[in-house]
């Protein structure tokens, strides 16, 4: 709420209303995006009224406002300078984040000064002005507090927004979230993708890392469509979308970062909330409790969830002969029932000891659990004609729990923007992946005397990670900014892997000593960076960086020792960026910037372990230690301006990697003890292409009512897929478009609606069908603001999604169809509880670590 009054300070202009005022100003509209005027996310300045002609002279009046109950600043407080009779304003002037005011060239005599500020009640004290200097001291401000409910909102944020360096999506503005997870949340996100299986893309590219709170956390350290099914959509107050990081960021995940904002209460007082929703596809509860007092702040939230997901799918395989013909080898029937939830839960602790020094410390912790039963009909067609038939009733568990530990320090400084900040960070991914299967002859599931092979499979798998941090922040002036800092990142990675195997089907389990191993995989970062802001001209601004980052990598197994990894290098990578505002008054809040960058792609533990999944025999995957990583130059001009009441966003984007790691499939020849030969797919990753995209996305927003308010996001792209060593190459032109609109009617009743469509996705070897997606909330408020009951249906026109693909090689061509069930219905409640006073907050550091190529779902590395 803070930034509200900045461009009041910044601009200069005061006026006699907003100066002269005796109790706090309504909150201003100032978070909508699509306010003219101003930086994106600033309401428009207020216009200039002349103020009366003040007696001049060399007279100062100093002084600092803080709040009454808690000894803070209260940062931006509005200070008008009164005669001692009437009320019109002789001078005026803002706070600064230290809640100190000046005023300067005051004649001597008698006179009034009025604070005020949202959320508190506006004081005014006589004052005597000297010859030379005159301090107020201390003049605190009592908060006006109010009970939740009676709180009376004039302005608030749209569903979407756009900042000079990212996009936001409010999570929270939007209803159709209400009792959902993470993952429906990134559907609606601009920019952002989510197929029906929850693996996540950002303007095309899968290579993006995913943050909470902008930190890394081991929720997401195995994979991150699971780690999406675990955070329940009402515990998220908005999403970034940073399509061009600064040199401040790690140099990882070349399509950008996404960083889901937690929702977090820092009003005075005890505080919270309680939901629960129940729908046909998944069921949750959650609970928040908070509590601030003075100089202590607690922040806790709680939640469970169970899902229910059936789906069918089917194969076909068709080998390709010399002369151009092809002959189907694979046909394919799958039955397929999944049932699964779990819990997060996180705990913060803030603490203020004195005017500049902030620490923090939180905790955070998820469980998710989920199994599966699954019967594969096979019908195989070995070379060269032999017929060959069996079915395989399969049980897989996946068990994962994790933890992250964090503390920061942060010392201000009685300069403005002056800062440093140590952080450190622990977390900790275990998870276990195991299956046992049952094959029988034909296409049925047979007895266990006629069973003709068993196999079970155990795999443990562990990533901790130890993280240490500092930054500073040295501001030569209002328009020239240094920020440096260094980073060390540990991670020690390792799968144990054991498969049993029985052959007969009517023996003993006996371990398999060429399928089962443990490999240990270490890798430490050391990075340092250096970013340059200035101002070129009144219009013109830049800021250049370059990251050093240093990586050992040292990996290898158990047994056998002629098949570990070894690396060491280091990576020099610049950014750049350039920003022009043209301050044309006839298009108030243009801004047009230009942003280069290398960066780097680290391949995650998904794509190096070598594990292979065998549940489906004729169809195996494994990861790949040896993958080294990519480098990726990303090109950005981003456009964006306000048109009466309406913002829109145009840009236009390049990325060219090489060395890129891709998705990799060929077939060959399995033989099988007293049985004939079957053709296997295997499904590993390669350094072997060269991938460039270049696109353009456009998002715009606009209120067409006062009640309604509608924005959506076009992103066109053409990728171009090469791999020179396997003479492949693949290219074609894809879109996504995202919809997202919302009208309140009276008596607290409001409506929403996202829907969403993806192109086909072009693959080195293949593509991927398109996807639809939508869903429609309705909303009503009760108890006097403090509940609300929200009815949500997603894609309840069809039963199913098909995940189509089609994979495309000299040696064979493959079809298969995946049929996820996503329609549902779910009803909501949630209830809130507890004082609340608006007080602004000090902005934390915390940890971002974005360094690593993660893992898509569905493929069973971990």
């Amino acid at each position: 709420m803070k930034h509200a009054y900045l461009p009041l300070l910044l601009s200069g202009l005061l006026t006699a209303p907003v100066l002269a005022q005796t109790t706090p100003p309504a909150a201003p509209a100032a978070t909508r995006s699509g306010q003219p005027g101003g930086a994106p996310g600033a309401p428009a300045a207020p216009k200039a009224l002349a103020l009366p002609a003040a007696p001049r002279g060399a007279g100062r009046l100093t002084g600092v406002v803080l709040d009454a109950a808690t000894k803070k600043p209260v940062e931006f407080a509005t200070v008008a300078l009164l005669p001692a009779t009437g009320t019109t304003p002789l001078d005026g002037t803002v706070c600064d984040e230290k809640g100190r005011f000046v005023l300067k060239g005051l004649a001597p005599g008698a006179y009034r000064v009025q604070i005020s500020f949202l959320g508190y009640t506006a004081r005014t004290e006589p004052v005597t002005v000297g010859e030379t200097g005159t301090d107020l001291g201390t003049v605190t401000l009592t908060s006006s507090a109010q009970k939740l409910g009676e709180v009376t909102v004039t302005g608030e944020r749209d569903v979407i927004e756009t900042k000079p360096d990212r996009i936001v999506y409010n999570a929270e503005k939007d209803i159709t979230n209400a009792g959902g997870t993470a993952a429906d949340v990134l559907r609606k996100v601009p920019l952002v993708s989510v197929d029906p299986d929850g693996n996540i893309e950002l303007r095309g590219t899968a290579n993006v890392r995913v943050l909470i709170n902008s930190k890394p956390s081991g929720i997401v350290a195995s994979s991150v469509a699971d780690a999406m099914k675990q955070i329940p959509a009402d515990q998220i107050k908005s999403v970034e979308v940073i399509t061009s990081p600064s040199a401040k960021y790690d140099a990882e995940g070349s399509g950008g970062i996404i960083n889901i904002i937690l929702k977090k209460n820092n009003l005075q007082g005890t505080n919270g909330s309680v939901g629960l929703a129940g729908g046909t596809r998944s069921s949750n509860a959650n609970a928040a409790l908070n509590y601030r007092q003075g100089k202590i702040g607690l922040t806790s939230s709680a939640s469970g969830f169970a899902f229910y997901s059936p789906g069918r799918n089917d194969l076909k395989r068709y080998l390709k002969n010399a002369d151009g013909t092809e002959r189907l080898t694979l046909d394919q029937q799958g039955e397929s029932n999944v049932l699964g939830g779990g819990g997060f839960g996180r705990l913060g602790f803030d603490y203020d000891p004195a005017q500049y020094h902030s620490l923090t410390l939180g905790v955070q912790g998820s469980m998710f659990r989920n199994s599966g039963d699954n019967q594969l009909f096979n019908t195989s067609t070995p070379q060269p004609t032999l017929f060959n038939q069996f079915t395989r009733d399969s049980e897989r568990k996946f068990r994962t729990q994790s933890y992250d530990v964090s503390g920061s320090y942060t010392r201000s400084f009685e300069q403005k923007r002056r800062e440093w900040s140590v952080l450190a960070q622990h977390t900790r991914n275990r998870n276990n992946q195991d299956y046992r299967l049952d094959q029988y002859p034909g296409l049925s599931v047979g007895t266990d005397g006629t069973r003709n092979y068993r196999e079970q499979s155990l795999n443990l798998a562990r990533n901790l990670e130890t993280t240490l941090q500092t930054d500073y922040v040295h501001p030569f002036s209002e328009t020239t900014t240094l920020e440096t800092g260094a980073k060390a990142i540990m991670r020690r990675v390792s799968s144990d892997y054991t498969v049993q195997t029985d052959p007969t089907g009517q023996s003993t389990l006996v371990r398999s000593a060429d399928r089962s191993n443990e490999f240990r995989y270490d890798q430490d970062v050391l990075s340092v960076y250096g970013s340059y802001g200035f101002s070129l001209n009144k219009k013109l601004s830049s800021k250049v960086g370059a990251r050093v980052e240093q990586t050992r990598i040292d990996g290898s197994f158990q047994q056998g020792s002629d098949s570990g990894v070894a690396q060491d290098y280091t990576t020099l990578l610049p950014n750049v960026s350039l920003s022009f505002q043209p301050g044309n008054p006839k298009k108030p809040g243009q801004s047009l910037r230009a942003a280069y960058s290398q960066r780097i792609q680290r391949p995650q533990i998904f794509y190096l372990n070598p594990f292979v999944n065998a549940v489906d025999s004729l169809n195996i995957s494994y990861g790949n230690p040896q993958l080294k990583p990519e480098l990726t130059n990303s090109y950005e001009l981003n456009y964006t301006t306000f048109i009466k009441g309406s913002v829109l966003n145009i840009s236009a984007y390049a990325r060219r990697t090489g060395n890129a790691i891709e998705t990799f499939r060929f077939v060959d020849t399995v033989k099988v003890e007293n049985k004939a030969d079957r053709l296997v797919q295997n499904q590993t990753f390669r350094n072997i292409g060269r991938n460039a995209t270049y696109g353009m996305s456009v998002f715009g927003s606009v209120k067409p009512l006062p009640k309604w308010d509608v924005s959506g996001t076009l992103n066109v792209y053409y990728v171009s897929l090469k791999s020179p060593s396997l003479g492949l190459s693949n290219s074609g032109l894809m879109y996504g478009l995202n919809i997202n609109s919302g009208y309140k009617f009276d008596k607290g009743l409001s409506l929403q609606f996202n829907g969403g469509l993806n192109s086909r996705r072009v693959q080195l070897q293949g593509s991927q069908a398109a996807w639809t997606f939508y869903s429609a909330g309705l909303r009503k408020n009760l108890l006097k603001d403090k509940a609300d009951l929200t009815l949500n249906a997603d894609n309840f026109l069809s039963a199913t999604r098909n995940l189509k693909s089609t994979v495309d090689t000299d040696q064979f061509r493959q079809e298969s169809n995946n049929y996820i069930y996503l329609r549902g219905v779910r009803l909501a409640f949630n209830y809130r509880f507890g004082k609340v006073s608006a007080q602004p907050q000090k902005r934390r550091r915390g940890i971002q670590n974005d360094d690593v190529k993660q893992g898509e779902g569905g493929n069973g590395q971990q």
